[in-house]
């Protein structure tokens, strides 16, 4: 029997098993569907490039057709592994912008605003640069600024200057709006994941028990409370008791799964795939939201750039050489090492788009290999608060069957006719003269595109996630609602739901950071509960099916 059964060890499972395991008189099991994090292609930052499509160590999603984008299903990747989504992505570390939180509280939920949730930042970061009002030292997460940037990278920062946009080399402080070099969640040249940050400390803990290759079935209900977990491992079923809360960690695609699974969802969807219906909430795996993302591609006239070409067997080893003594170079990039956060047009109150340069030639996730061949660099362009929402729904009542992921990308007119600023705006800032020593032939979207209708083809022909869903399982107070502003699910007792699927809306910039600050807090509230004896159920009601 444990206290607590957190399901997932992703960014937020990780920060939960290790806040909450402090105490010892608690008893807390880390329930990961994945295996654990040894694998090198983890800790060392390049090796992002094979996460990407390893079947060991991601889930390797796929949207459903999307009609907007010429009916392509979209792969959505997903760490699965100890520490999740931050042992796989670019290691990019930003907050978006204070707007975003203040919104979330001005949607009724309190305690979520950015002046409220700055502490819970502050307290997960070490920020090698040092801390302040906006930043924190002494924390388990690592923020390093990158060691040694591609040249490219400092061109891009040159090239958004001479374009008019601000010098800025602090995303996370007093103003957001700007290009500059990205923080990286890196230590010593290497990932720094949220496994690394907050279990390698908790792991030999005899009140933690950390179970991976394991994947939960359901969640046990008795009446309206969660008292435990079904799970299968190794082919063996297997169930878990919580003599307090079990906590849902599985992120903006599993964990709304998971609820529908164990009964807990809209009703007729569940009745569809002949689950029993323990607890009606419509908004189940509703609000899906997710960064659109556009690329636009030259070939670079000098061999400066990460792509394949004649001289890489030389430079890859030379790169090897400086990675194993200094830590740096090549093997230390997180891929997408300058961006910025700029608006689109006058009538922009804050930024709303996102830039990411990669020093190198990109397509489709890395998948189309041929394509790496060659120099150049890339530009990726999101929006930051697209108006489509999409949903997460059941393909059936099998655990181990992937969720039906449908996101609806461009379903809002707006989002389209904002990708095509984008797409201006981007290539704009690749014409700035820092750019004439490097630019090639513009391979995406190609030359001839020019044209407002063109550049719309182009969005359906190419645009692609960069990664951030967001929402489905969201915070608030109506009654699309799934958890509270203490992240407990409505109506029910002893569950709660801690990740980026709680987030009302998305926030403008990467969300591994506020999927981490989220579970700061969210271990914060469990233990004040404990500590008051409170019931951990939602104060709000809702209507149990009939």
């Amino acid at each position: 029997m444990y206290d607590y059964i957190i399901v997932g060890a992703g960014s937020a499972g990780c920060v939960l098993a290790n806040r909450l395991s402090a105490d010892p008189s608690v008893r807390v099991c880390l329930i990961e569907a994945g295996p654990k994090d040894k694998s090198p292609l983890i800790h060392s930052p390049i090796g992002i490039l094979s996460l990407m499509w390893s079947r060991k160590l991601n889930w390797r999603y796929y949207t459903e057709p999307q009609p907007h984008l010429d009916n392509r299903r979209l792969y959505w990747p997903r760490g699965k592994t100890l520490g999740g989504s931050s042992s796989t992505n670019a290691m990019i570390y930003t907050r978006g912008h204070r707007w975003d939180y203040d919104h979330w509280a001005e949607l009724g939920n309190r305690g979520w605003s950015y002046e409220e949730l700055l502490p819970y930042f502050r307290k997960a970061e070490n920020r090698e640069a040092g801390g302040d009002e906006y930043h924190g030292t002494g924390g388990p997460l690592n923020v390093a600024r990158l060691r040694k940037p591609n040249e490219l990278s400092k061109a891009f920062v040159e090239a958004g200057v001479q374009a008019g946009y601000p010098r800025n080399d602090d995303f996370n402080g007093p103003e957001q709006e700007g290009v500059g070099l990205y923080e990286v969640t890196q230590k010593n040249g290497r990932r720094w994941s949220a496994a690394q940050a907050y279990l390698r400390e908790a792991e030999s803990r005899p009140n933690l028990d950390i179970v991976t290759d394991a994947l939960v079935t359901r969640i046990l209900l008795e009446g309206r409370r969660a008292v435990g977990v079904e799970l299968r491992r190794r082919g063996v079923r297997q169930t878990l008791r919580a003599a307090a809360e079990v906590i849902v960690s599985g992120g903006a695609i599993n964990s709304p799964q998971l609820l529908m699974l164990s009964g807990i969802g809209p009703a007729e969807e569940l009745r569809r795939h002949g689950i029993e219906v323990r607890h009606s909430l419509p908004g189940v795996g509703r609000n899906l939201q997710d960064h659109l993302d556009v690329m636009i591609v030259h070939k670079c006239r000098k061999a400066v750039s990460y792509g394949f070409a004649l001289d890489s067997l030389y430079k890859g080893v030379f790169a090897l050489f400086e990675y194993l003594r200094k830590r740096q170079g090549m093997f230390a990039t997180n891929g997408a090492e300058a961006g910025g956060f700029v608006r689109s047009g006058d009538d922009q109150a804050i930024p709303d788009l996102q830039f990411h340069l990669t020093a190198m030639r990109l397509d489709n996730h890395g998948l189309n290999l041929p394509f790496l061949f060659g120099h150049g660099y890339s530009l990726h362009i999101c929006e930051l608060r697209p108006k489509s929402r999409g949903y997460i729904s059941l393909n059936s009542a099998d655990p181990a069957e992937p969720a039906h992921i449908q996101p609806n990308y461009l379903e809002a007119p707006e989002d389209m006719e904002k990708m095509v600023r984008a797409v201006k705006v981007g290539r704009a800032v690749l014409a700035q003269p820092a750019f004439d020593p490097y630019r090639g032939a513009e391979i995406f979207p190609g030359e001839r595109v020019r044209s407002d209708d063109e550049i719309r083809d182009f969005v359906r022909r190419k645009a692609n996630t960069i990664y951030h869903p967001v929402g489905t399982c969201k915070m608030g107070q109506d009654d699309s609602a799934v958890v509270d502003e203490r992240l407990r699910v409505r109506g029910m007792e002893g569950l709660r739901v801690i990740d980026a699927s709680i987030m009302p809306t998305l926030v403008g910039g990467n969300t591994n950071a506020p999927t981490i600050a989220i579970a700061e807090k969210g271990a914060e509230m469990i233990l004040e509960d404990r500590k008051r004896g409170r019931e951990p159920s939602a104060t709000v009601a809702v209507a149990a099916a009939q």
